[in-house]
């Protein structure tokens, strides 16, 4: 059995939001088992347990959330040389423009040696307020579709063997 890991931080639900469709893209079968874990409950033992990966996470002040970066910290080196090849992709919820929260997702993967099998989802808000950063987010339909096309590719490839 094959076994995605969804590694995700939200503070206002969208980013929730987009790793849960990720996870419904997944197809359920007996040769996949999809695990969601918030970012500070996932650790060393889940990474090296799992086949593959995605990451989610919000985008703060032009960066990958405080408790994303503490998930990586915590795990980088207890996991390091021993992910070699496993594939990934990273969804982000932005306010603005997301490229340096996923640009860090990118150079943290590296370091691990993770394939990347798709480019950086990156779901811009437009939330440039006080108030509507910290308003609950609703991601558009077509947005979460991507989400979930995201999981379901990368469910099949793991299943497949293609990855």
């Amino acid at each position: 059995m094959k076994t995605l890991l969804i590694v995700y931080h939200s503070m206002t639900g969208g980013t929730l939001q987009m790793a849960r469709a990720a996870a419904e893209g997944a197809p359920a079968e007996s040769a996949l088992q999809v695990e969601l874990l918030r970012a500070p409950d996932a650790d060393a033992k889940d990474l090296l347990r799992a086949d593959g990966y995605i990451f989610a996470t919000p985008e703060n002040l032009a960066a990958m959330s405080g408790l994303m970066k503490d998930f990586f910290d915590r795990n980088y080196y207890a996991v390091l040389e021993q992910l070699n090849g496993r594939p990934y992709a990273s969804l982000v919820c932005a306010g603005s423009d997301g490229a340096n929260a996923a640009r860090q997702i990118e150079r943290i993967a590296a370091g691990w040696r993770l394939k990347p099998v798709a480019a950086p989802l990156v779901v811009c808000t437009h939330a440039q307020t006080p108030e509507a950063i910290l308003r609950p987010k609703q991601i558009g339909t077509a947005d979460l579709q991507a989400c979930r096309e995201i999981g379901a590719a990368l469910a099949a490839g793991l299943v497949l063997g293609v990855f």
